[in-house]
């Protein structure tokens, strides 16, 4: 699952999916939109379960900060893989 909120200077991304090893990994990034400055942050969670909590967590605090959802997408759907090819072309900026 692929989210993502933004306000008129600021964006967070979030990206929940599964390691080769099967494991459940919550990634963050968020910055100042059209600038260098932000920041990428992963975490493992111990079960689906606990990194969609994660994501309802993000949703309320983004939400208190002003922050609109602009962007929400399973990763298996073609829009999905689409926007994942998208971030993996980011690692190698």
């Amino acid at each position: 699952m692929i989210v993502r909120w933004e306000s008129d200077h600021d964006y967070v991304l979030v990206h929940i999916h599964q390691d080769m090893f099967g494991d459940w990994i919550f990634s963050r990034a968020w910055g100042q939109i059209g600038t260098q400055f932000g920041g990428l942050k992963h975490r493992l969670a111990d079960d689906h379960d606990q990194a969609m909590m994660w994501l309802g967590d993000e949703a309320t605090i983004q939400s208190s900060r002003g922050l609109r959802k602009v962007f929400e997408v399973d990763a298996e759907s073609a829009e999905g893989q689409a926007a994942v090819l998208q971030l993996s072309l980011l690692d190698n900026a």
